[in-house]
C-alpha cells in the first residue's frame, strides 16, 4: 500500500488545520499519505463525539493514518482496539514529538522521549494489538539534548514499520535555526526501516535539498503546507512554479470541502485559511476584512473566486 521505492510525500498532522477537508485537497493534488490531527487516546476511550468526527476520512484518503497520543499502555491498548473496529484506517501512528505544554504535562508527545523504555513498551503493545497494516511513530531528535539514533532504534525495536523524524529537540520548539538534517541523515544510516524527514520543508527547492542530503525515504510537510498546499503538486511534478489558475482551483475546492464537511460553520472556519492563502497578495487586507463579515456560503464563494481569479 505504501511504496517506499519512491519518495513518499506525507501531510503531517497539525492541530486545527489538517482536518478532513484539507487532507482531501492535498491528497488530490500530490500527497501520497495523509495523517489525522493528533487524537487523544483518552478521548477515544471515553467516546468523545468530537474525536470520532476528527478521525473520519475522505473517500480519496487511501492509505490513511490515525495519529494517537498518550502515555498509559492500558488506555492506548483500549484506544487501538476501538480503532481496529473502524474500517478505512491503514496506519496507526504514535505521537512522540509534540512539544505543546499541555501535551507534555500529560506525559504524552515528546515527553515519551525522556523514558525510552516506556516508549518501547507502548509501541510493542500497539504492534501486538493493532490489526492495521502499518505501525509508525513521529519523533523528535531528543527532549533537551539530542539522542536521535537511540530514539530511532528504540522505535525500530518496538516494531514500527517506519518513522517520521522532526529535526529538532522538544527544547528547540519551532526555531528555524535549530533544524538538524544531519540528525535525520544519521538516523537513516542507523536503522533498517524507512525514514521520513520532517521540519522546515516549505518549498520545492528545500524539499529537494533535504531529500538529497538525508537520503530519506520521503518527506512529511505540515506548517509548510498551510496556505501553500500546492507544495505537494510542485514536489511531485518537480515544478518550482504553478499557475494561478491551479492555485485558484485548489483554494475553491478547499472551501467547498469545508462547507461539505462542516455545513454553514465551514464558511467561518475557512477564514483562517483565507488569511494564509491571501498573504502577500495585493489588496489582501481589504479582502480579508470583507470575507470575515460574510457567513453566507454562496456569497463567500463568489468573493473568493473573484479575488483569486
Amino acid at each position: 500500500m505504501l511504496n517506499f521505492n519512491k519518495k513518499l510525500l506525507v501531510l503531517a498532522p497539525l492541530a486545527g488545520y489538517t482536518d478532513l477537508p484539507f487532507r482531501s485537497v492535498v491528497k488530490k493534488f500530490g500527497a501520497d499519505l495523509t495523517v489525522s490531527e493528533m487524537i487523544s487516546s483518552n478521548a477515544l476511550v471515553y467516546n468523545s463525539k468530537k474525536t470520532f468526527k476528527m478521525i473520519e476520512k475522505s473517500p480519496n484518503e487511501t492509505p490513511y493514518s490515525i495519529q494517537v497520543a498518550g502515555n498509559d499502555k492500558d488506555i492506548i491498548k483500549s484506544a487501538i482496539e476501538i480503532l481496529n473496529k473502524i474500517n478505512g484506517i491503514d496506519i496507526i501512528d504514535l505521537n512522540c514529538g509534540c512539544p505543546a505544554k499541555k501535551v507534555i504535562n500529560h506525559g504524552s508527545g515528546s515527553a515519551l522521549l525522556k523514558d525510552l523504555k516506556k516508549l518501547n513498551e507502548i509501541l510493542k503493545v500497539m504492534k501486538k494489538v493493532s490489526t492495521k497494516k502499518y505501525l509508525s511513530a513521529k519523533i523528535r531528535i531528543g527532549f533537551d539534548d539530542k539522542n536521535p539514533v537511540e530514539i530511532a532504534k528504540t522505535c525500530e525495536d518496538g516494531g514500527v514499520d517506519f518513522i517520521a523524524v522532526h529535526g529538532r529537540t522538544k527544547k528547540d520548539g519551532y526555531k528555524r535555526d535549530k533544524i538538524d538534517y544531519q540528525a535525520i541523515k544519521d538516523i537513516k544510516e542507523a536503522v533498517s526501516i524507512p525514514v521520513i524527514a520532517n521540519g522546515e520543508i516549505d518549498s520545492y527547492e528545500r524539499a529537494n535539498e533535504v531529500l538529497d542530503f538525508t537520503n530519506a525515504d520521503g518527506l512529511m510537510i505540515g506548517r509548510g503546507a498551510i496556505g501553500n498546499p500546492w507544495i505537494f503538486y510542485q514536489i511531485r511534478n518537480q515544478k518550482s512554479e504553478i499557475s494561478e489558475q491551479l492555485k485558484r482551483e485548489i483554494v475553491i475546492e478547499h472551501f467547498d470541502k469545508m462547507v461539505e464537511f462542516y455545513g454553514d460553520r465551514g464558511v467561518v472556519l475557512f477564514r483562517k485559511h483565507i488569511h494564509t492563502y491571501s498573504k502577500g497578495l495585493r489588496e489582501a487586507s481589504s479582502f480579508r476584512d470583507k470575507i470575515n463579515k460574510i457567513s453566507d456560503k454562496n456569497l463567500a464563494k463568489e468573493e473568493i473566486a473573484k479575488f483569486f481569479k
